[in-house]
């Protein structure tokens, strides 16, 4: 009988390679799933990490909350004219009063903020919907211009922090701003210290249950490359995403195609929302009230299946945006122009 070690085959160099080519790729896959295990969620390639974006769904439980009655203008003036036995104009504003419009911050009053968030934050619960909140407190708000005001430098994140604690748990959505980053563009001053301190609020916004939105322009305002650095200085990869066209008139289709290009710039897969108050006629020539604007669409959430959240009516249809084209004093009732807006309404 031959021996055993005779018998054994010789191996072939091949052989040898293919073993070692096995123990590599073995050592190769250990070492990729170690790394999906052991790295943070949400750590994209360039080693920044960004937040878990939630689905529009889980971003907006429930849909769309309406605001409360003593939070509803376009409401408060339908009750006055209905009071008055004008039922052709409290038809018309209502309209605009009952749909569901975000609730604008501006109040320095931490008191009073505080208030504003609980009722509106109550009422939305009886709903069982989503409570959208706009902070508009900062300092040098639009710079000097028709919405000028805000809080002193030091009083700002009290203040935010105050309206967050008063939010917490809610589930709200929150608008950081609107104007707060795209308007350095013209204003060179809010340079220095807009952003780090936009990014000080979104660290106070994060981690108490809310879905946070920055300011993200509108398209033909920012080179996207520009409002991308200052998005991610501003901390976008801690929240949700970013906003465009509030208080604005431009197009569905053309501020998504922006949006989708300032998401792309930014890196991570940023959300966006967008305000179609008043863009039912698309863009007027200017953004301080134009003749023959329309109201939009009404506001929803989206079925989720893109990176769009949301179309909102974040501006309050009816309220002027300045002393301009024959306006009243920025964010007051201007009857004649809310009743325009209704009747050139998207159809």
């Amino acid at each position: 009988m031959p021996s055993v070690e005779g018998t054994r085959a010789v191996r072939s160099p091949g052989r040898r390679q293919w073993t070692w080519i096995g123990i590599a790729a073995v050592v190769v896959a250990a070492f990729v799933t170690t790394l999906v295990l052991v790295l943070p969620h949400g750590t994209d390639t360039s080693g920044r990490h960004v937040a878990e974006r939630k689905s529009a769904a889980d971003a907006f439980p429930g849909g769309l909350a309406r605001q409360p009655a003593d939070e509803n203008q376009p409401g408060k003036r339908e009750s006055e004219a209905r009071a008055d036995g004008d039922d052709a104009t409290a038809a018309k504003i209502a309209v605009i009063a009952d749909q569901p419009i975000a609730t604008w911050l501006t109040n320095p009053s931490i008191t009073a903020t505080r208030k504003t968030v609980r009722d509106v934050v109550r009422n939305a619960e009886q709903q069982r919907k989503t409570p959208v909140f706009v902070l508009y407190a900062v300092p040098d708000r639009d710079c000097g211009s028709y919405s000028k005001g805000g809080t002193e430098a030091d009083e700002y994140l009290p203040w935010v922090r105050a309206a967050v604690s008063a939010m917490a748990g809610s589930k709200a959505v929150v608008l950081v701003e609107p104007d707060a980053i795209a308007q350095i563009q013209v204003c060179k001053r809010l340079e220095q210290d807009r952003l780090p301190l936009l990014r000080k609020a979104v660290g106070a916004l994060a981690g108490h249950g809310l879905t946070v939105y920055l300011d993200g322009g509108n398209e033909n305002r920012v080179p996207t490359a520009t409002m991308a650095k200052w998005l991610r200085a501003a901390g976008v990869d801690r929240t949700q995403g970013f906003f465009t066209n509030v208080s604005n008139f431009y197009r569905v289709d053309q501020e998504r195609a922006y949006a989708d290009e300032l998401a792309d710039a930014i890196g991570g897969d940023p959300h966006f929302v967008i305000d179609v108050s008043r863009n039912g006629q698309g863009w007027r020539g200017t953004w301080c009230n134009p003749d023959g604007a329309g109201l939009g669409q009404a506001p929803h959430v989206t079925r989720g299946t893109t990176r769009l959240d949301a179309l909102l009516w974040v501006k309050t249809p009816g309220l002027s945006d300045g002393t301009c084209n024959g306006g009243p004093a920025a964010g007051q009732w201007w009857e004649s122009y809310a009743l325009g807006l209704v009747e050139n309404r998207r159809r």
